[in-house]
This record gives C-alpha cells, structure tokens and sequence, in this order.
C-alpha cells in the first residue's frame, strides 16, 4: 500500500529540518535556541527546495499515480459489486412474485418494491461505507483509531437511543417479512385504518372519518391484516314469521342471482347458509360471500340492499294479487244480487187498495169484525 501524498509532505519538512513527531515531548531534551529571522529564511527556502526536489521526484509521482489507481479501483469495484446485487435482488424477487402467483394468497406487486429499495438501500449504505474506509488507508490514514472512535460513538447512541434502534429493526422486518404494505387496512393493538405510510420509525394509519394515527414501530406487537387474502362477508337477514321459510328461502335465492355480475369485488356466488336464530315473532337467514380483500362492508350493504328490494317487490305483487282478488269477489257479488233483485220485484204482490175513510189496514188485512160496520155507535135518527 503506497502512501505518495504523506511522504512528499515528510520528506519536505524532514528536508526544512523540523520533525514529524509533534505528540510526543522528551523531557531530558535540550531546549532550542530562539531562532533569527535568517534561521526562518533558511529553513523557509530548505522546505521549497525539499518540496520541489519531491515534486521533480519520479518515485513521488509513481507513488501519487499507484494510489490515485488503486482509489479507482476501488471505486468501479464498489459500483460493479451495487449492480451485481441490484441484479440478483431483482431475480429473487422476480422469482417470488411467480411464486406469490401460483399460490392462494395473492401478494401485491408493490410489496416486492418496497422490500426491493430497502434491500438495494441498505446495499447502497453498506458498500459506499466499506469503499470510503478503503480509500482513506490508501490516503495513508490509521483505521484503527477511527474504527474505536465510531465504536465509541454508536455505543453511547446505543444507549441513548433504544427506543428509535427498536423502532427501525421493527420497521425493517415488517417490510421484510411483508406484514403489510402501503393501502392495506390492519388493526394495531386499538387502532383501525389504511396504512398510508411505513417509514423507518413511526407507522402511519388513516381511519374511516379521517382520523390519523401514528404508531412508533417498536410497539408494533399484534397485527390484523385484512387485506392480505380473501374476506369472507356474512349477513343476517331477519324474516317475519308469517312468511314460510321455502318462500323466504326461495326469495333470498333469486334475489342473490346476479349480485356475482354486478360487482367484481364479489368472488364468488353467495351461500344461504340457513336458520341461524328464531324467536315467536321472526327467524334469522344467514348468507355467506367471498369477496375481494377489504370489500365486507360494500358487499355487505349491496346485498342487504338487493334482498330489501327484493322483499318490497314481493310484498307489493302480495297486496296487488290480494286486491284484484278482492276486487274480483266483490264484483262476483254484485253479478250475484243483481238477479236476485230481479227475481224479488217479479214476485212481489199488486198494489191493495187503501181504505177511503182514511189510512188503515188494507180491506184484505181486516178481520170480518173490522169489516162489520158498529150500528151500536150511530145515532138513532127516529128518535
């Protein structure tokens, strides 16, 4: 290992008579004269001269030239040694993703990403590192006390600091063990919400009213992903008593036919999974659907909504058939009196005769007494 730059400066201060040993102090030495201001002149003029008799040296710049190569070189080695594992990062990763895909749990693409920088910036950090201690002994520099120093340092920081080291290991692992990722919804200890953020020391949530929550790394203990695999959506549906359950049943169905088109987030058919609860006045029905990661409560709500509709539509078709049949009999009825009324006037008797002395019993309705005038109650005329 050459050390060119330091020598010229040694050579050129041995040269002006000083020394290079400047720490250390002998006490049994003789101590120097004060000097004259031609003593400075003359040692003024040895150092150019040594300095220039360096300069004009070949050694000195065969030595200069070996070092400059040598930091070169170990410039474009540290570059060759980042993009060989840039590469190889990329293929392992490259080769997960296929992996992922065959596999029942679909993993995001953006997770092989994130995990893919971090991988490549901890690449990045730690040969730069080694390259710039290589080029510092090739200047001629001792390591050793720089490595005990930085030693030194990053202990008291230890120290100082384990909480913020706690939460930056925890912060790489849930990267690196994909525990999850930006845009999924989890459950940290209390808080809910989307991961909008994973930084080295704090995690960053966002609830559904927009409330943001921001979680240290280092307390990241129990973690519910919801968005890591498929959801399962389950709802209860009540149904009156008076309705049978065939009926019921058979409504549900054809109410769940297509809710598979109309929304992609729904996987797969739903399940009527039957009876789960019953009580004098109702029953419950419970329903099960696979849907995508994250959609239970959208898949949820719609079909709450199509089996809603569906229950209004079969009502007002029940009251509809229920009046036209009222309708019907009522007109039935009336067909019914109109002959009978008919019939009553054609058989009904003549008009009687009323009484000339004035209303009364009609003359057939009297008995033969009534029609017996009273002589007793006329006056005698003759008398």
């Amino acid at each position: 290992m050459s050390y060119g730059f330091l020598n010229v400066l040694t050579a050129a201060a041995a040269a002006a008579g000083g020394t290079t040993d400047t720490g250390t102090n002998d006490a049994n030495a003789v101590p120097e004269e004060p000097s004259t201001p031609i003593d400075s002149v003359q040692k003024a003029v040895s150092f150019t001269e040594g300095l220039w008799n360096k300069l004009t040296d070949a050694a000195t710049w065969i030595g200069l030239a070996d070092t400059a190569l040598r930091i070169v070189l170990i410039i474009l080695l540290a570059q060759i040694a980042i993009r060989l594992t840039y590469k190889i990062i990329d293929r392992a990763l490259l080769r997960q993703k296929e992996d992922a895909g065959d596999s029942k749990f679909r993993v995001k693409p953006r997770r092989f990403v994130t995990i893919g920088k971090l991988l490549k910036n901890m690449v990045v950090i730690v040969l730069n590192f080694m390259m710039m201690l290589l080029i510092i002994s090739e200047l001629g520099y001792n390591l050793a006390p720089l490595i005990a120093g930085a030693g030194v340092i990053g202990l008291a920081i230890g120290f100082g600091a384990q909480s913020l080291v706690k939460d930056v290991i925890t912060g790489f692992f849930i990267v690196f063990e994909d525990q999850f990722a930006v845009g999924d919804v989890v459950q940290i200890t209390t808080f809910k919400g989307t991961v909008e953020v994973i930084g080295l020391r704090t995690t960053r949530l966002r609830n559904w009213n927009g409330e943001v929550y921001v979680i240290p790394n280092g307390i990241i203990t129990n973690v519910t992903n919801f968005s890591l695999a498929d959801a399962k959506a389950v709802i209860d549906i009540p149904m009156s008593a008076e309705r049978p359950l065939d009926e019921a049943t058979h409504l549900v169905a054809r109410s769940l036919e297509k809710v598979h088109d109309k929304n992609a987030k729904v996987l797969a058919p739903p399940n009527i999974l039957g009876v789960q609860a019953m009580t004098t006045g109702e029953y419950t029905l419970r329903i099960s659907v696979s849907c995508s990661p994250n959609a239970q409560a959208e898949v949820e709500s719609m079909i709450r909504g199509e089996i809603k509709r569906a229950m209004e539509r079969d009502d007002a078709l029940k009251q509809a058939l229920a009046e036209e049949s009222e309708r019907k009999a009522h007109t039935e009825e009336e067909a019914k009196a109109k002959p009978e009324e008919a019939s009553k006037a054609e058989a009904a008797p003549a008009p009687v005769r009323q009484n000339p002395e004035g209303p009364g019993k009609p003359e057939s309705e009297k008995t033969d007494a009534e029609k017996t005038p009273n002589t007793e109650d006329k006056p005698h005329s003759a008398q």
